[in-house]
């Protein structure tokens, strides 16, 4: 398989964050970068760079001067007296609060989320790298069948103009927009990462050009909380186009699987000329802050299905942190999937 991957990846580094009011380690360390890359590579595929497609994919889904901000935040950061190492802040914007400030830190709290997504001196050439190799994982699929992006940081929590649970820049969105962009659509995308997809099913939720399917654990007291319920089908144009489907916390193999299913069917129902893999492993039983229980051979399982759709596939790396069986789950995933195709 073709793996589209950059160093640029383990530039964003963050060392903490606050989770129910203790600093912890954070999870979304460089380290996830280098033990996937080196599980691809031993595993024997075909690693290369993305090469550089500009800042076009990019504000095909994110608002323009939502990646003005996150491109030029660091360099302004004398902005704000006495920072350190990254910048955060303590106030966000809320939907009733809707004017934009001219000030840094003003701007952070309106494009961020939470405090899990610091900028820092090497975040910017992170996740810019990162879409860059969800589009050409996008553009080798359709000349090979199939590829995977080692997208890092992951995507999936970004909305077009905001940053959140890791992410900055939604990547498979960018890869589902560089799929329609040529093929004239429809698309899909399936996201099995145990969170909730909410940036992917903002960008798309009232469009019907791309469906949007993700298979994650109840929100209800679970990341990312506000969204991801069964009843949020899409808006407008898009009604009928995004289908939700929650699990109870501690699902395995099973019930996960026939969620998987599932969402393939609706994905075959809409004929789609390209499909994005939103590949979460934080699914797993093994995951430091995953709540579902599925095995290696779950996703070897979900491979299989998903391959034998038979579509122009593009696996864009989402969640999966550090623990002993996240390389083997990517290798199982991988190798499953290359030998169903």
């Amino acid at each position: 398989m073709r793996i589209l991957h950059t160093p640029d990846s383990a530039r964003h580094d963050p060392e903490h964050y606050w989770r129910r009011g203790t600093p912890i380690p954070h999870p979304e360390q460089a380290a996830r970068y280098a033990i996937l890359q080196e599980a691809a590579q031993s595993a024997g595929h075909d690693l290369a760079a993305p090469g550089d497609h500009g800042l076009d994919p990019i504000r095909a889904v994110h608002d323009a001067d939502y990646v003005t901000f996150l491109a030029e935040a660091w360099t302004r950061r004398a902005e704000i007296p006495g920072l350190a190492d990254e910048i955060l802040t303590g106030a966000f914007a809320r939907p009733q609060m809707h004017r934009k400030p001219a000030g840094l830190l003003g701007r952070v709290g309106l494009y961020m989320a939470d405090t899990s997504t610091p900028i820092r001196a090497g975040t910017w050439p992170a996740v810019y790298g990162s879409a860059q190799c969800a589009v050409a994982a996008a553009d080798a699929a359709l000349e090979a069948g199939h590829a995977y992006a080692l997208c890092r940081p992951p995507g999936h929590h970004a909305y077009a103009d905001s940053a959140g649970g890791f992410c900055f820049l939604n990547n498979s969105a960018i890869a589902a927009a560089r799929f329609l962009a040529a093929t004239g659509g429809p698309v899909a995308i399936l996201d099995i990462d145990v969170h909730h997809g909410n940036g992917t099913q903002g960008i798309f939720y009232a469009r019907r050009d791309v469906l949007t399917v993700s298979v994650h654990a109840d929100p209800s007291d679970y990341f990312p909380f506000y969204a991801g319920y069964a009843d949020e089908t899409g808006a407008d144009a898009g009604a009928g186009f995004n289908r939700n489907l929650p699990l109870p916390p501690g699902s395995g193999d099973g019930p996960w699987l026939a969620a998987v299913e599932a969402g393939l069917a609706a994905v075959a129902a809409q004929k789609p000329r390209g499909l994005v893999v939103a590949l979460g492993l934080d699914a797993s039983e093994d995951d430091p802050i995953g709540a579902l229980r599925v095995t290696r051979a779950g996703f070897a399982g979900a491979a299989e299905r998903i391959a034998r759709a038979g579509l122009p596939t593009a696996l864009v790396q989402e969640g999966g942190y550090l623990c002993a069986a996240l390389p083997e789950n990517l290798t199982a995933f991988l190798t499953a999937f290359d030998a169903a195709r």
